[in-house]
């Protein structure tokens, strides 16, 4: 079984992430790649690593009114730069969209997968969660389903790592001089992550989200995202592992864990690995959620959502081990 696979903004970290899991898919053929200061160059170019079937792939410049025929396109663009080009995709063409532009909207499910894989299936358009909202709601969506925290006035205090902020638009904030031995709090109160969490939670939940806060920070790492998650709640850390075991038993890439989560536990995987830490005397719970920011946060996500509205194993061609060290 041969499904034509085109990635556009190939040459990002998001899209050298998806080629890097198409490339070695049991299903997935990659037969477009498309981006813009990289187009007219050859996939080797770009990514010396790269296959030697797929090395003399030419990257094309994107146009949604040229493309090949093809089952699935993966889009890693920047938010902002999807939703126009992505309406003019045919139809027949089932999209996943890793950047931000469709997140909740009309006529997109939202790809939380390891939550909602039902409401994926068979679906032709797909909105990739962010990279936090991926370690994060793992976390949370246990707690929150089954009512052991309040909705309310959740705390999210994240780190991430420069990876994040993608190959293309970074500033100076971003390289090896400046990110070195520091440590950087950015987009407060007003991150583009804040609604979809919002949204999650309200929806999980059924309650209101009302007083959410999240501070994302940068860390001298390549990849990886900690979320610690400060919720209001009076169940014990083994009344929250429990729940987080049943609400995923058989999910293939959650792990519970009783030990605190680590960001290399999980780099190069699509994995997500929870953990929660509570005082009932204090009306306190701690949840933790730990991924890889390009994978369970980007392509691996994507991956697997593609997976599912294939009708494939969402595990197909992502069953990998961490890097590890």
């Amino acid at each position: 079984m041969s499904i034509r696979v085109g990635i556009v903004g190939i040459s990002g970290f998001g899209g050298g992430e998806a080629m890097r899991l198409v490339a070695s898919h049991p299903s997935f053929e990659l037969v477009y790649a498309a981006g813009e200061g990289s187009a007219g160059s050859r996939l080797m170019d770009r990514f010396p690593g790269v296959p030697a079937g797929l090395a003399g792939l030419v990257i094309e410049k994107w146009d949604p009114d040229a493309l090949p025929e093809l089952d699935v396109l993966f889009a890693s663009l920047p938010t902002g730069a999807s939703a126009e080009a992505l309406a003019r995709v045919p139809r027949h063409v089932k999209i996943v969209d890793i950047g931000g532009d469709h997140r909740y909207a009309e006529g997109w499910a939202y790809g939380l997968a390891d939550v909602w894989p039902d409401r994926i299936q068979g679906q032709t358009r797909v909105a990739n969660p962010g990279c936090f909202p991926a370690a994060t709601l793992n976390a949370l969506a246990p707690l929150l389903a089954e009512g052991l925290i309040e909705p309310g006035n959740i705390v999210i205090d994240a780190k991430t790592g420069i990876s994040g902020a993608g190959r293309g638009g970074a500033d100076s904030r971003f390289g090896y001089a400046e990110s070195n031995e520091n440590l950087v709090p950015y987009g407060l109160l007003k991150h583009t992550h804040m609604p979809e969490m919002a949204t999650t939670i309200e929806r999980l939940s059924g309650g209101s989200a009302a007083g959410l806060v999240f501070t994302p920070h940068l860390v001298p790492m390549t990849r990886g995202v900690l979320a610690t998650i400060y919720c209001r709640g009076r169940a014990t850390t083994e009344q929250c592992l429990d729940a987080a075991r049943r609400f995923y038993a058989g999910r293939a890439f959650v792990r519970v864990t009783d030990k605190l989560p680590q960001t290399k536990w999980a780099t190069g995987s699509n994995l997500s690995f929870v953990s929660y830490a509570a005082d009932p005397e204090r009306n306190l719970v701690i949840a933790m959620g730990v991924v890889d920011n390009l994978g369970k946060g980007a392509a691996g996500q994507a991956v697997q959502n593609a997976n599912l509205i294939c009708g494939l194993p969402e595990t197909t061609g992502l069953d990998g081990a961490p890097v590890w060290p």
